[in-house]
């Protein structure tokens, strides 16, 4: 069993690592297309090819770490060297020189983003491969599951929190006034962003860094399943063997594609749909709650859900996405009705919110549990190999979505105007075609629905890792490692 330090600074692992996560998946589609002005097309391109990248490259790092052995074990060195680089390269990313042309510009996201992406998988694929590791099928594995998913809802809330109030603070003190040569590229609020956005980086990437380095100097590797050294073409194999795994990794693409898909449009909504001069200050209000939501609904909603209501994991699901479908439709209404204030908009907030919280509880238990699964049917623990599966499946979602965006914004033609160097006093909305809002509004609510109905299809169809189904698994592997002993 895990002790309280150790549950504690594997929770803050989960704080730092999504913060980090949350500010490139939230944040860099906006930093580069309306900030630096790179075309919403080139960056969607970018996102998307990063993802194919990692498909090549998340499941060879899991080969990796499942056959790493030092005397630090097997996770702790990679999520050291992980950690560090990714920190300096997110870094990187947020600080891209703003004299840089339009292709220059367009290399550098390239560049970075991919690198951001190899360097995360560094750390992320070996962080979650403990769980198994560490935890035995059940109640055990939910507490580990919910506590680390519940600290990694604290980070990305964080970030959606603070981002768009704390960049502005910091640009205004740090950043100064645009050289003359930039003034007219960078005007007013844009010059201010850019540099906050470096700076805020900056404090992310040392959090991330100090963070990490507690959760590596607190763990001790409990357990660490000795698997027998495979070629990797047997460890892709016995992935596709696991069916269970397939389906869930199918499952958390299209619920997390659904997701990124408002949460990059969302900035966009509050900017150019709501608009007003203090658009930010509406789009932080909705963030804070919305992030507020997410980690309670996995503190306490999935805890209600599962223990007073006594609901098994599969209902649970269904219902979150409900939740989820309900508040897209309410917020389609609400914007097509002309609601032009931001606290209706926390209803549709808080549903969507709600349900993402309690999924990403949900969906790593069910990806652990496709472990023993893997480990009865197979005769292998592939706990690396199943959980890089996660991450990239997690980054492919966001390409996807980030690419979805990107065609959107390029089709409406939403785009930070250029002002007098006082941008900050412009309402935004003023100026963009109905039919443009129209288009937002749709893309950021129909578009997630469609995904989500098949989302449920394809789980309904595929997945029989029920309760029950569970512990008859954890029973048998018992028994089969007790019949082993004897022998």
């Amino acid at each position: 069993m895990l002790g309280a330090k150790e549950k504690t600074s594997y929770g803050l692992g989960a704080v730092g690592k999504d913060m980090v996560y949350m500010l490139s998946a939230s944040y860099i589609l906006y930093y580069f297309q309306d900030i630096l002005g790179v075309s919403a097309a080139a960056m969607g391109l970018i996102l998307l090819v990063a993802r194919v990248f990692d498909a090549f490259n998340d499941p060879v790092m899991g080969v990796i770490v499942a056959k790493t052995k030092t005397r630090w074990g097997k996770f702790r060195p990679w999520l050291l060297i992980g950690t560090i680089t990714n920190a300096l390269v997110l870094f990187l990313m947020f600080s891209a020189p703003p004299s840089l042309d339009s292709r220059g510009l367009v290399a550098y996201a390239a560049v970075t983003y991919i690198v951001w992406g190899v360097t995360y998988t560094m750390m992320d694929i070996p962080y979650w491969s403990m769980i198994p590791a560490f935890t035995n099928g059940g109640r055990e594995r939910e507490g580990l599951t919910t506590l680390a998913r519940s600290c990694a809802g604290v980070g990305s809330a964080v970030i959606s929190i603070a981002t768009m109030i704390i960049v502005p603070m910091l640009g205004k003190t740090f950043g100064g006034s645009a050289p003359k040569n930039l003034t007219s590229r960078y005007p007013g609020q844009q010059w201010i962003e850019l540099n906050g956005f470096k700076y805020f980086t900056l404090g992310v990437a040392l959090l991330f860094v100090f963070f990490t380095v507690i959760m590596c100097l607190s763990i001790k590797e409990k357990s660490s399943v000795d698997m027998k050294t495979a070629k990797i073409c047997e460890m892709f194999r016995a992935l596709v063997q696991n069916d269970q795994a397939m389906c869930v990794v199918l499952t958390i693409v299209v619920v997390n594609v659904a997701l990124y898909i408002t949460s990059n449009l969302v900035i966009y909504f509050f900017k150019y749909d709501l608009g007003g001069t203090r658009w930010n200050d509406g789009y932080a209000l909705f963030n804070m709650v919305s992030g507020g939501t997410q980690i309670l609904s996995m503190m306490i909603l999935y805890p209600v859900l599962r223990n007073l209501f006594r609901l098994n994991n599969i209902k649970i699901f269904y219902v979150s996405i409900g939740m989820s479908v309900a508040g897209y439709i309410i917020l389609l209404a609400m914007a097509s009705l002309g609601v032009n204030t931001v606290v209706p908009f926390l209803i549709p907030g808080v549903l969507v919110m709600a349900s993402a919280g309690v999924n990403n509880v949900i969906i790593t238990v069910f990806l652990a549990n496709t472990v023993d699964y893997g480990d009865l049917k197979n005769g292998r623990r592939d706990e690396s190999v199943i959980f890089s599966m996660q991450t990239f499946v997690v980054k492919l979602a966001s390409g996807i979505a980030a690419f979805v965006a990107s065609l959107a914004l390029s089709v409406l033609n939403l785009k930070q105007n250029a002002g007098d160097g006082v941008t900050s006093n412009i309402d935004f909305s003023l100026g963009v075609a109905a039919s443009s809002k129209m288009g937002l509004r749709m893309v950021m609510t129909l578009v997630p629905i469609f995904v989500l109905v098949c989302g449920v299809i394809i789980f309904k169809t595929k997945f029989i890792l029920n309760d029950k189904k569970v512990e008859e698994i954890s029973s048998e592997l018992q028994a089969r490692k007790a019949s082993e002993k004897q022998d």
